[in-house]
């Protein structure tokens, strides 16, 4: 199970996220929204979240296969548009790789783990502590 914590204080939108063991992110809101842009948007982090998992889990594949994958560009867009959210993920494969490699890295990035949570149906539970 993966847990955060995500404080704010009296500086507007300013959020402080920490993980288990210590890992520090700011989350902010743009200027234009009434933050300070001194960290992502929370629609950043989300889509952050798929372009790393993405990058990694091609990244695991290649390695554990051999072939000579030098650099993965995961490029995300996160639109919502008429209650629908939409994620466009562009792909950037650097290294000496052949068709059949390429696509088979393709259907690797569509199985990594938060692709999986995002394409399924997603269960929010909220309570007050």
């Amino acid at each position: 199970m993966a847990a955060i914590k995500a404080v704010i204080g009296r500086e507007p939108y300013l959020i402080e996220i920490k993980s288990p063991t210590g890992n520090v992110v700011i989350a902010d809101e743009p200027v234009d929204k009434g933050g300070q842009d001194k960290g992502f948007s929370p629609k950043e982090l989300l889509a952050s979240a798929l372009g790393a998992c993405t990058c990694a889990t091609v990244r695991m594949y290649a390695d554990r296969k051999g072939w000579d994958l030098e650099k993965v560009n995961a490029g995300i867009e996160l639109s919502e548009e008429n209650g629908q959210t939409k994620f466009m993920r562009k792909l950037l494969l650097t290294g000496k790789l052949d068709d059949e490699q390429r696509t088979r890295l393709l259907a690797v990035a569509n199985a990594c783990p938060i692709h999986k949570i995002l394409s399924n149906p997603i269960t929010i539970e909220t309570v007050l502590v």
